[in-house]
């Protein structure tokens, strides 16, 4: 049982954290459009998996492979698509869902380790309380599946290495393949980093292989996630020399990396993620400081059990931290991977040094910045990088049935997904396309722009975000 136990926060507090973090966030689904770039893209992908019957390549355009990322964030979308229709509350639920499996494995460890369920409950609130942790689960991207696949891994290894029940030991290699299939090769280095610095000291290893099922835990690896990548290779030839080579080795090493094929690379900084780590912890960040810190001063930090519990989460922390550290190419949700070792490390620093149980009421900060955040972007307060107003405006126009619609210079992500599709880009040389056109169009420009297109009759139907949609006909 927990020391200290008169110290923690009630259960009914506890309780009140995690359903309102979660409710809040489910409500606030479809409350505003997917945005630009990031959602809007991946929303498209998985729309036109669906459209098209292609689940295996995603594609980033009709036609054109998408291979910067293995194809669960798709595959998850793509199935709330096809549940609930194409909605952005069909879009974000399944992610969600799998950020409460990452709740529920936070909360078994430590329900597990403390013996206490109340400990487990503290742990998955301390989790579902942590902004980034709530706002990336609710979000189109690749990183709550990650998440899951490297907690499922860690958890498992755990039960597995104390053990528990024989399954555990299987599903951790699960664990690996839906890492594969989720961001690919990432999953194993993050776990592989994590273990590695686990179980060098007091010369852990030496009993790793009689933890795991390495033999046929290996086989059920390779059945899960093998078949994909080679299914995936021979219907789109060069996919695992890109994916590999490409975004696993010159992606990391090559800052402003020149050789992505959908969009920039996002440059930053070296050592960038550890402040990106900091951000992502919160409001829990300084709780986590503050708690080393006295724990380094009573000599407590040292005290480790003999199972080695407080490492073990501790290079669970650092392992993204310490991979990205060198990394030119980085975004804030990197961390993900991360935080069920930083909630449980909250736990576990009040489980060794209790504070006072009022100072965590700081997560109910989250709930309330979640209900402002979200208001703001569905009352459309600043921008939400989305062309879902003037989409639906061209919508509502008698003619956008036999019309095409066209965006000049660039086209967003958003206005594929909202026009389902429709939308094409077209180039200011208006010489290279204008002549040959025939059809009646809607065309999005810039509302500054002063392109004219000789011979066409165009009036204006809509302004919205500093754009102009034109119908033009002859």
């Amino acid at each position: 049982m927990p020391r200290n136990t008169n110290a923690l926060p009630s259960s009914k507090n506890l309780l009140l954290l995690l359903l309102g973090c979660v409710v809040i966030r489910l409500l606030s689904l479809n409350l505003y459009p997917l945005m630009d770039t990031t959602e809007a893209r991946y929303g498209e992908m998985a729309r036109i998996m669906v459209e098209t019957g292609n689940w295996v390549t995603p594609m980033f355009d009709y036609n054109v492979p998408f291979w910067g990322k293995p194809p669960m964030f798709t595959w998850l979308s793509s199935v709330g698509f096809s549940l609930f229709g194409i909605t952005e509350l069909a879009a974000r639920l399944p992610h969600l869902l799998v950020g409460l499996g990452v709740l529920w494995l936070t909360y078994l460890l430590a329900k597990n380790h403390f013996q206490s369920r109340r400990m487990g409950l503290f742990s998955a609130s301390v989790l579902a309380s942590t902004f980034s942790f709530i706002l990336i689960s609710g979000a189109v991207t690749t990183d709550t599946a990650l998440a899951f696949s490297i907690t499922l891994s860690m958890v498992s290894f755990w039960f597995a290495w104390n053990k528990k029940h024989p399954i555990w030991g299987y599903l951790f290699f699960v664990g690996l393949a839906l890492g594969m299939l989720s961001k690919g090769p990432l999953a194993l280095v993050l776990v592989g980093i994590s273990l590695t610095l686990w179980l060098l000291p007091n010369a852990r290893w030496k009993k790793l292989w009689q933890a795991l099922p390495w033999g046929y835990g290996s086989l059920l690896f390779l059945l899960i996630a093998l078949p994909w990548y080679a299914l995936a290779e021979y219907r789109t030839p060069g996919f695992l020399d890109y994916f590999i080579v490409g975004e696993h080795i010159k992606r990391f090493i090559i800052g402003g990396w020149q050789g992505d094929l959908y969009g920039t690379a996002h440059e930053k900084i070296r050592g960038t993620i550890w402040l990106y780590g900091l951000v992502a912890i919160l409001p829990w960040t300084p709780i986590i400081i503050a708690q080393w810190v006295r724990l380094l001063k009573s000599g407590q930090d040292t005290q480790e059990s003999a199972n080695g519990f407080g490492c073990f989460l501790l290079c669970w922390l650092l392992a993204p931290l310490l991979l990205f550290t060198f990394a030119g190419n980085i975004l804030l949700t990197y961390v993900m991977p991360a935080l069920p070792a930083a909630a449980l490390l909250v736990v576990h620093y009040h489980h060794q040094k209790a504070l006072p149980s009022w100072l965590y009421g700081v997560g109910f900060i989250t709930p309330a910045i979640l209900i402002v955040f979200i208001g703001a972007l569905h009352f459309h307060y600043g921008d939400a990088r989305s062309e879902v107003n003037i989409m639906t405006s061209w919508k509502a126009q008698k003619e956008h049935a036999d019309a095409d619609l066209f965006y000049l210079r660039h086209r967003p992500f958003s206005a594929e997904f909202y026009s389902a599709g429709k939308a094409l880009q077209r180039s200011r040389a208006l010489n290279s396309w204008l002549p040959s056109q025939h059809k009646p169009f809607f065309i999005v420009q810039r509302t500054d722009s002063q392109e004219s297109y000789p011979n066409w009759s165009c009036s204006e139907r809509s302004q919205a975000h500093k754009e102009t949609l034109l119908y033009c006909h002859q």
